[in-house]
């Protein structure tokens, strides 16, 4: 094992980051200075963490991942004793005055566990299957019992796509879809009635306008009428007078869409499909196991909160909570974009390297 020295900034990766990082802040700013405030001080942390996992070799957190998924584990149970409780949810602890999300946080080092424990096995049987399901079980009833149903979705995607990636039989996916779809009206039981009229608004948007679908409803409108150069910041109706709920987290994409029209989220969408485009570029070269179901994580994390977010937000799929990432408020969900991001340009670094070597 081996210390990598950074002699440099991907900024291949960082530069959109902190581009789409804009997009949130100068929202921020027009909706709500301490939202501002707020996220710059997030911002401040995530670069400083950003700046120490570059100095950390995720080779290291691949074989200490064992003990960061039990704290992980530990984490996600204690907050339903000691944790804040907001809109009824029970997500977030209390550190020196900052909320720290415990379901946020883990996600890279959890993906990471994954990456390390199906390349240290031997084999891709259907028992290397069966124990890459048993890890992932408690930590997804974990985060869904909160409840939080968007990030217990993302980390199933996140988890699927890289068993799918590592190269387990079809059928064993097969038989896992058809055991899951199964229990699945009976699942609907045990939603909370939040998330039942979610599914209820997404079959059918015009049901309640003023109730359950009122959300969705203030997002198309939001979003329709940002036109095609948008009402520009400051002019924005729908969310600078507050009609569109939740306008600085999950439909911050429609606040964009409302101030900067078609042509700003024209913009941000293409710097969320170059930043994938490159992490994907890296995905192709990735020279060892680890590397490479560690790239894939990441990389089907981001596409899966990018495409969850944008589609809740135009109604194509049902609201289930999910940010968008580097963009939406939450010191949480920036910080774990940051170290994410930290990890992936090191795996650039050492790519770039290895290439050079072999040349």
């Amino acid at each position: 094992m081996y210390r990598v020295s950074r002699k440099y900034l991907n900024s291949t990766l960082l530069i959109p980051a902190l581009v789409l990082v804009l997009f949130g802040l100068v929202s921020f700013y027009i909706l709500d200075f301490s939202f501002f405030k707020q996220q710059l001080i997030a911002l401040i942390l995530a670069l400083i963490t950003y700046f120490i996992i570059l100095h950390i070799d995720y080779r290291i957190i691949g074989i200490l991942s064992k003990y960061i998924y039990i704290v992980g584990i530990i984490g996600l149970i204690i907050v339903f004793f000691i944790g804040v409780e907001a809109r009824g949810s029970a997500r977030w602890l209390e550190i020196f005055g900052f909320r720290l999300q415990v379901s946020e946080v883990i996600k890279p080092f959890f993906l990471i566990f994954i990456a390390h424990f199906l390349s240290s096995s031997k084999s891709k049987s259907l028992m290397t299957y069966i124990k890459s399901i048993l890890l992932f079980i408690p930590v997804f009833l974990l985060v869904l019992k909160q409840p939080d149903l968007g990030n217990a979705l993302v980390y199933a995607a996140s988890f699927g796509f890289m068993l799918i990636m590592y190269g387990f039989r079809p059928l064993y996916f097969f038989v896992t879809g058809l055991l899951v779809a199964i229990p699945v009206p009976l699942l609907y039981h045990t939603l909370h009635q939040y998330q039942k009229d979610r599914i209820t608004s997404f079959l059918d948007i015009t049901h309640d306008p003023y109730g359950i679908s009122y959300n969705a409803i203030q997002a198309l409108i939001s979003i329709g009428s940002g036109g095609f150069l948008g009402k520009g910041f400051g002019n924005s109706t729908q969310t600078l007078l507050q009609f569109l709920p939740e306008r600085h987290t999950d439909f911050i994409f429609a606040t964009i869409a409302e101030n900067l029209g078609f042509v700003g989220v024209t913009i941000l969408i293409g710097v969320y499909i170059y930043f994938l485009y490159k992490i994907y570029q890296l995905l192709r070269v990735s020279t060892d196991t680890f590397t490479y179901l560690v790239v894939a994580g990441f990389y089907f994390l981001f596409l899966t909160h990018i495409f969850f977010n944008i589609g809740m937000n135009l109604a194509l799929l049902p609201i289930v909570g999910i940010t968008l990432p580097f963009v939406s408020y939450g010191g949480s969900s920036l910080l774990t974009n940051f170290i994410i991001l930290g990890i992936i340009s090191q795996v650039h670094e050492d790519e770039n390297r290895t290439l050079l070597e072999i040349r």
